[in-house]
């Protein structure tokens, strides 16, 4: 298995995710080429040997005329999909783009098809997130891991004016992924950057590997306190895990004088909280008592309040808490139509292969109370539905 680890400790943009391709062996001129499949003209593509604090790296420039660049999502969302770009490079690209697209709709307050990209409507842009499509198809690793991106305070300017950093959009791309707080105050993870990484790649330590290549793709700022540099370490494993990964906290506690009552409250308000699961098992503790013991799976970043919350509304007098590896399976939703109504489904990938699927219980209930029917015959004719809906897929 071919491993990628992006070690982000400058964080990551679109050009220097692109000029870490080519310092990894892509050939900028294959990228060049397939480039040309896009309506997208008036620019030239060069890459020149550079180093940030005598660091050798690859830069690769995208050089153009273009003054006016406001495109919509919708229209390079329809250019990608008219291309005669390889399937995969258009779904990938295509993929990202929206990413951005959802991020911008939610901080306007604007629905999906009215987004105006400014900055990501560059040809700059589109020449980073293509090409980035573009080489990875190329390079063809069975497994992308990120380092967690570092977030920085301070202020960018763009076209809506002066905004807070970390910039709204790279907040929005960034929900669910591993991030660090970092003292630099300047951008170090740009929204083009983390709505690529945020798409290939899982998030975690530097998997086993055996070390074949290391690239470093520089970014156009000169940094004070490191290297303003991605660094990409290219090599095999023997891990076949083709799912997801990622780190999670695990808080555990025993418990033998607690009120049952306050129990089920404790866990409707660890998972407000932003707790992943919340579980109770029963345990034989000291003195022969019964007691319960509890574990909360969450992330790293939520250990802390969670950890606050037992202490503060339950009998425990402590919390361990450890950090562990977790490899999960890659999760989609999607909406079935059945003879009683439509009900969510849950598909579960190991990487492209779909193992299993699942009825969604809140939609299933609200259909079995809304058309007074049993709930397992809701289960029935759900599971029938995506049968024959996702058979081919598995």
């Amino acid at each position: 298995m071919t491993l990628l680890y992006l070690d982000t400790f400058a964080g990551v943009s679109g050009d220097m995710f692109l000029g870490l391709l080519v310092d990894l062996g892509i050939p900028l001129e294959t990228i060049r080429t397939e480039l040309a499949r896009l309506p997208v003209s008036g620019y030239r593509l060069r890459q020149e040997r550079t180093e940030r604090q005598h660091m050798a790296a690859c830069k690769v420039v995208v050089e153009h005329e273009e003054q006016h660049h406001h495109r919509t999502w919708a229209q390079i969302d329809h250019m990608l999909a008219d291309s005669s770009l390889k399937p995969a490079v258009s779904d990938l690209a295509r993929r990202i783009f929206r990413r951005i697209a959802e991020a911008e709709a939610k901080i306007h307050g604007q629905p999906l098809d009215e987004v105006h990209f400014h900055e990501v409507g560059a040809i700059d842009s589109i020449v980073d997130i293509v090409g980035a499509a573009i080489g990875l198809d190329q390079l063809g690793p069975d497994r992308i891991v990120c380092a967690p991106l570092p977030l920085t305070r301070g202020t960018v300017r763009c076209a809506h004016g002066s905004f807070p950093l970390p910039a709204p959009a790279t907040l929005e791309i960034l929900r669910g992924v591993p991030t660090i707080g970092d003292e630099a105050a300047v951008e170090l993870v740009t929204p083009t950057g983390a709505a690529i990484v945020a798409e290939v790649a899982a998030f975690g330590g530097l998997p086993a590997m055996t070390l074949d290549r290391i690239g470093y793709g520089a970014g156009d700022r000169h940094l004070d306190d490191r290297p303003n540099l991605l660094r990409g370490l290219l090599g095999t494993g023997d891990d076949p895990w083709e799912g997801e990964t990622d780190r999670v906290s695990t808080l555990e506690c025993h418990l033998d004088d607690a009120n049952p009552e306050w129990l089920g409250a404790l866990m409707e308000s660890l998972l407000r909280e932003g707790a992943l699961d919340v579980g109770f098992a029963p345990l034989q503790m000291k003195k022969n008592r019964p007691g319960i013991r509890l574990t909360v799976i969450a992330p790293p970043h939520r250990a802390t309040a969670l950890a606050r919350r037992i202490l503060r509304e339950s009998t425990a007098g402590g919390v361990r808490c450890q950090e562990n590896s977790r490899f999960k399976l890659r999760r989609e939703i999607r909406t079935v139509s059945t003879p009683l109504g439509d009900v969510r489904i849950k598909l579960f990938y190991e990487g492209q292969k779909l193992l299993r699927f699942s009825p969604e219980y809140e939609s299933c209930r609200k259909l079995a109370d809304l058309c007074g029917r049993p709930l397992p015959e809701i289960y029935l004719q759900a599971e029938l539905s995506a049968n024959n809906l996702f058979r081919e897929k598995g």
